[in-house]
């Protein structure tokens, strides 16, 4: 496979994605904001004068869109386009399981790969273990012992994040690859509740769930600053687990990398320090 470059190089997936190729033994391109030693690129989405360094010599691209962005093909459309110009062959998006293909959000991306592109592989994976590990829930579970969501009984098949990257390296790299989208989940269905009450096991303390509305929960990501719309559309995601749209479990971290998704026991296990409470 020509050389690779990962946008998103310094986030969940994106880094972890770099670690896995270089575990490979494959030293990919790392687009970042700033650029910070060998192997990496300045980039911003709205430059398209970083693009044509970041593309030179680059056939395939992990895609993960900016942050916060409501509409993402329009801010991704030049780089798009500009990569297909540059020769760039295969496109590995990462996407959502709950944005079908010309859906919303990333949706929109995932349309445009399907008609315009000669490979391309959107990973959809559920909600990252992550998630309460690093930013969004973390800050309330170690200063308030509490995660907040709108997702009532709602169940999620949650994925680590390192599956998502070993996923993707895969993605980028096999020789034999075929176009397609892949839903990928962990092991198993958890509700929020049941996830509260793994982490405090392992934090050695009770954490709650405390259920809010699709409303109140659109309410506190404006209040942290997300913007109105996006905010808008992660509160009905949680309206939509609470209606079952995630309470699912597929094989496909197996059928790419040959090895079974790891469980959430397994994570609070390996992540229980993320979780204590600051020394006074």
């Amino acid at each position: 496979m020509n050389r690779i470059l990962v946008t998103g190089a310094s986030g969940k997936t994106g880094r972890r994605v770099v670690e896995h190729l270089v575990g490979m033994g494959i030293q990919p391109r790392s687009a970042l904001r700033t650029a910070r030693g060998p192997n990496t690129v300045p980039f911003h989405w709205a430059a398209p004068e970083t693009h044509i360094e970041a593309l030179e010599g680059i056939g395939a691209v992990y895609l993960v869109a900016p942050p916060g962005a409501v509409d993402p093909l329009s801010a991704m459309l030049p780089f798009l386009e500009q990569a297909l110009q540059s020769g760039v062959t295969r496109f590995v998006l990462l996407s959502a399981s709950s944005l079908e293909a010309g859906g919303p959000m990333m949706g929109q991306v995932h349309a445009w790969l399907r008609s315009n592109v000669p490979c391309w592989i959107v990973l959809r994976p559920t909600w990252f273990m992550q998630n309460f590990s690093e930013q969004q829930h973390l800050p309330t579970i170690v200063g308030e012992d509490t995660i907040f969501s709108a997702t009532d009984d709602g169940r999620v098949g949650f994925i680590d994040a390192e599956d998502i990257a070993a996923v993707a390296a895969v993605a980028l790299t096999a020789a034999d690859i075929q176009s397609g989208e892949a839903i990928l989940t962990g092991p198993e269905t958890l509700s929020y509740d049941q996830v509260a009450m793994l982490i405090g096991q392992a934090a050695g303390r009770d954490i709650h769930h405390h259920r809010l509305s699709e409303q109140q929960m659109a309410e506190r990501f404006v209040a942290f600053g997300v913007p109105d719309g996006f905010a808008a559309g992660l509160a009905a995601m949680d309206s939509a687990i609470a209606k079952g749209v995630e309470e699912r479990i597929t094989d496909n971290v197996s059928s790419f990398t040959g090895r079974p998704a790891g469980s959430f026991a397994a994570f609070v296990t390996k992540n229980a320090a993320a979780w204590a409470k600051p020394a006074n």
